[in-house]
């Protein structure tokens, strides 16, 4: 069964978060969007916690307990959890949070973000209670604590077996564990020797798999992909698109822990067990961290370009702020185009009400006209997954206007043109090229 997956959000506790992601809408925001598994994210927040407790009851188990399984503690099972006020199971949760930590290793200061899964929310009680004798969690949704990598992987794991530990964006420069202002060359180097207990890592929005592939330290970790949305809209702007045999926990956590793809498991059994099929991707130049440069001195350079200027900014004559494509190549033990054999696949998206506000040459996606025609097509066609991944292009003819459709075929075909994003600031894509408007505004094909 098909099921798009987000692992990473945050909540309205989170700073420079929107106040409209409660627990309700985040449900609502994924039925529009078509996320079946969504992130709770913040789950060490008390008021957020105190949430979860209440509003949240277990996702069924998908078989019947074994007899031996049926007197274990509850503490000991893996959860999903649906909301109690939900009119079906079709978005389920999985307890989440992102935590930055900020330390001293090697003589330096590192500053990395690393997402966490829980197992059930006894779990997270349990993590929850040890974090807040010894640190700030209080303060914001996304707390820092004053903690290693490795401590906290230790820490999870004496809790229970199956909190899942990943890095998250890995590669931007300020808070990753790949980042140039104060990441690690490697992942032993950040994790020692829990190294081993790190099944995945997280692409972020400025590189994709292709850009990942180029390094073999990470070939037997699993991809995953995730919005680390701080707003509604940007849910599912990176997921996973898992196929999976049952709807569980236990389920989610052995295919990132085994990380085979559908082309392995065909090679060794006629019957396929759960796996990653693909993920869904932002064009990484539109990452806000894809180049390097300087936002206020309007200094934007490719890796070659900051080579010939010794990394230094010709205008303010500082240190420029080191990009993901420049890092990849700092780290990279193959060629750029190398392909790594049996990974799953990933596809290149650009967001539904994106699409529609260049197609009416409209430069906000929360525009009224443009969210009219958004909620229209997403009642007529479908939630906007189907809609971007799998709809038949003639049938939304009947549904919206030719020059959305034609969107949505240019961006299944990778036909965009990308101003790429670079110290803190996204890129911009745009998928119509000016000579295709009449005046500013009306779109002529051509």
């Amino acid at each position: 069964m098909r099921q798009i997956v987000d692992l990473h959000i945050h909540s309205r506790y989170s700073r420079a978060c929107s106040k409209n992601l409660t627990l309700e809408n985040i449900d609502k925001a994924c039925r529009i969007k078509g996320v079946d598994i969504i992130a709770t994210g913040d789950f060490t927040f008390p008021d957020w916690f105190e949430a979860i407790e209440e509003h949240f009851t277990p996702l069924p188990h998908p078989v019947p307990l074994l007899r031996k399984e049926r007197g274990r503690a509850n503490k000991d099972l893996g959860e999903l959890y649906v909301l109690k006020s939900a009119k079906d199971e079709k978005v389920k949760f999985v307890l989440a949070t992102e935590l930055a930590l900020i330390y001293k290793k090697g003589g330096k200061c590192r500053r990395i973000h690393i997402c966490l899964l829980a197992p059930n929310i006894e779990a997270v009680r349990e993590l929850n209670k040890y974090l807040d004798k010894r640190y700030n969690i209080r303060s914001d949704g996304r707390p820092i604590l004053g903690m290693s990598a490795e401590k906290l992987v230790e820490i999870c794991l004496k809790i229970h077996p199956k909190f899942l530990i990943f890095p998250a964006h890995i590669w931007t420069p300020w808070f990753a564990v790949f980042g140039s202002k104060s990441g690690f060359d490697s992942m032993e180097e950040c994790f020692g020797k829990y190294t081993k207990d790190i099944y995945a890592y997280e692409t972020g929005l400025s590189s994709d798999p292709e850009m990942n592939w180029r390094v073999s330290e990470l070939d037997e970790l699993t991809i995953l992909s995730n919005s680390d949305a701080h707003s509604l809209p940007n849910i599912a702007r990176e997921a996973n698109v898992f196929e999976l045999n049952e709807i569980s926990y236990d389920e989610i956590y052995n295919v990132i822990k085994e990380g085979r793809s559908k082309k392995e498991l065909s090679s060794e059994t006629s019957e396929l067990s759960s796996f990653l099929d693909y993920t869904i991707e932002f064009y990484p130049e539109e990452g806000m961290y894809h180049l390097d440069g300087h936002r206020d001195c309007g200094v934007c350079f490719t890796p070659e370009e900051t080579k010939k200027h010794k990394g230094i900014c010709p205008k303010c004559k500082k240190p420029l702020v080191i990009g993901v494509e420049y890092r990849v190549d700092e780290l990279a033990d193959r060629p750029k185009g190398f392909k790594l054999k049996g990974a799953p696949g990933f596809k290149k998206l650009v967001e539904l009400d994106k699409i529609i506000a260049e197609a009416l040459g409209i430069k906000s996606r929360a525009s009224k006209k443009v969210q009219a025609e958004y909620q229209s097509l997403i009642r007529q066609a479908g939630p906007e997954m189907e809609i971007l991944l799998d709809k038949n292009l003639d049938d939304l003819c009947d549904l919206t206007l030719p020059s959305v459709v034609e969107g949505i075929k240019r961006v299944r075909a990778g036909n965009v043109i990308v101003k790429p994003g670079f110290d803190g600031q996204y890129g911009v894509v745009k998928i119509f090229k000016d000579e295709e408007r009449e005046g500013n505004k009306q779109l002529k094909l051509i």
